[in-house]
């Protein structure tokens, strides 16, 4: 008699059994309030093993950050009130012709029923990267090494929380309207954002096009492209010819 008659082969224990891989997330924003991304970092304290919280929005095709916030800890409901004033700053209604989709990773904040309660107020799609890939956040998370590999990042923790929010708050300020992006052509995210990039780069374009006539032994090559990128993409498609990385990882 084989064990299976008892049912003896089925499976037993609590983990879950072995799942299908996740699709990738492939979005795409053409222009701003299209794409969001966000995330929460840690912010060390003089107390040990106390930390503080730091949420960050950030518009993907813009590169400029939308909505920040510090807290004593990390919840869900903080998360839904913040995205809540960004949609209200940046004016977005819930009857739009494309609604803004939300992308985030895995954690207990990102998933909970609180936050997707008011994103459906909202009319906020959510997105969500698979589970231990990090590149499919990429923009959140380039958005905090910026913030912790900043020259005046502090070497000590943060006193207080009111101490990291002023920090914060000058960081925020700093990046939307100071900071020039290379992936934006060197203009701020606020100046993309707003528009007033594209008429910036115009220009460029035309002074670096004289400068060329005037002395054209200085230059090898051709002008830089100060075109704006028109699409950002979080994982951009393969070309039909190109071998996906993941498949081959799969298969392995």
């Amino acid at each position: 008699m084989t064990p299976g008659t008892h049912g003896q082969a089925h499976r037993r224990g609590r983990a879950r059994p072995p799942q299908a891989p996740r699709p990738v997330p492939r979005l795409q924003a053409m222009g701003p309030n299209q794409l969001w991304s966000w995330d929460i970092t840690y912010l060390p304290t003089s107390i040990r093993g106390v930390w503080l919280y730091l949420y960050l929005v950030i518009d993907v095709w813009s590169h400029k950050i939308v909505a920040w916030d510090v807290a004593d800890r990390e919840d869900a409901q903080i998360a839904a009130d913040l995205v809540g004033r960004a949609c209200l700053r940046e004016r977005i209604c819930k009857d739009r012709r494309q609604p803004l989709i939300l992308h985030a990773d895995n954690g207990n904040a990102m998933r909970a029923a609180t936050l997707e309660s008011r994103l459906e107020e909202l009319g906020v799609l959510r997105s969500f990267s698979r589970p231990r890939v990090s590149n499919d956040n990429a923009s959140s998370e380039s958005l905090f090494r910026t913030v912790k590999y900043r020259p005046d990042y502090p070497r000590r923790p943060f006193r207080s929380q009111e101490e990291a929010c002023s920090w914060a708050c000058a960081f925020v300020d700093w990046y939307n309207h100071r900071h020039r992006h290379s992936s934006i052509r060197f203009v701020t995210p606020d100046q993309r954002q707003s528009g007033q990039a594209i008429e910036l780069c115009r220009h460029r374009a035309r002074v670096y096009e004289q400068a060329r006539q005037r002395h054209p032994r200085r230059w090898s090559r051709g002008n830089r492209c100060w075109r704006q990128p028109g699409v950002v993409w979080i994982n951009q498609p393969l070309p039909e010819n190109a071998i996906d990385p993941a498949k081959l990882v799969m298969a392995a």
